[in-house]
């Protein structure tokens, strides 16, 4: 079996399969697989899984890498027949047909590298003092910071499929009727939030803070909530069994004071 087939076989896919089949497979696998699904008591389990995500990995780089040298151009052969003499001169001949170009990056340096530099600063670099009547610079943009805070915002009916919303905040936001299936949401605040209606299937919310959430009629199959506070949550008419199977992971979740579907207070 060649590499390549066993990378296929890695993800579970046909040799030849497409690189949308590829990411789609390794995203359903490293969710599967994700250590955080894991229990933290189980080492051999969370050995296991962390030896899974590398090799998903490798397969997937290996793959894209595959697509993406199939997309390049062939080199010419040395064999090759030179090409006809263009009228043109030498100094005028036109460049290759395959030419990518890639400018060197600028390297920083420090204007004050030696003592000439450290009496004045470069020329180039030089700004003369501004006058008390000009208009003082623009300010930069701020960074924008990597988990900015979205609580109270109106996500009606969005759709955050596979989103990774983990350890943001978003409590008291609108998430009626939101599709959050296979959504990320490890350690996610929705602590007064409206997710009635919302689909929540198979979404991750291990260790999240749903205190006070409205969950009324929310679909919870296959959903993990290990961890979860749901202290005082309304969960009535929320999907969470299938034939009278539970169908939701509640490992550790505290509960006291929701309302279960039936309508029953939990104590």
């Amino acid at each position: 079996m060649s590499d390549l087939d066993r990378y296929y076989r890695v993800l579970g896919l046909e040799p030849g399969a497409s690189l949308e089949e590829v990411n789609q497979a390794y995203r359903d696998l490293v969710f599967i697989w994700h250590p955080d699904r894991i229990p933290k008591d189980n080492p051999r389990l969370q050995e296991k899984a962390q030896e899974k995500i590398k090799e998903l990995n490798q397969a997937r780089e290996q793959l894209r890498s595959q697509r993406t040298n199939d997309k390049l151009p062939p080199k010419p052969s040395s064999t090759a027949s030179p090409p006809p003499r263009s009228s043109q001169p030498a100094s005028q001949t036109p460049p290759p047909r395959y030419y990518y170009y890639q400018p060197p990056r600028p390297q920083a340096q420090s204007p004050y590298t030696s003592s000439q530099s450290a009496r004045q600063p470069p020329k180039s670099d030089y700004q003369p003092p501004r006058q008390p009547s000009q208009s003082p610079p623009p300010r930069s943009a701020s960074p924008r910071p990597q988990n900015p805070d979205l609580s109270g915002t109106n996500l009606s009916g969005a759709d955050l499929r596979e989103r990774d919303l983990a350890g943001r905040n978003l409590s008291h936001a609108d998430l009626s009727g939101a599709n959050l299936s296979d959504a990320f949401l490890h350690r996610i605040n929705l602590s007064g939030a409206n997710l009635s209606g919302a689909n929540l299937f198979r979404a991750n919310l291990l260790e999240a803070d749903l205190t006070n959430v409205n969950l009324q009629g929310a679909n919870l199959i296959g959903a993990d909530l290990s961890g979860a506070d749901l202290s005082g949550a309304d969960l009535q008419g929320a999907r969470i069994a299938v034939s009278d199977r539970l169908m939701v992971k509640l490992t550790g979740a505290r509960l006291t004071g929701a309302t279960m579907p039936d309508g029953t207070v939990h104590t």
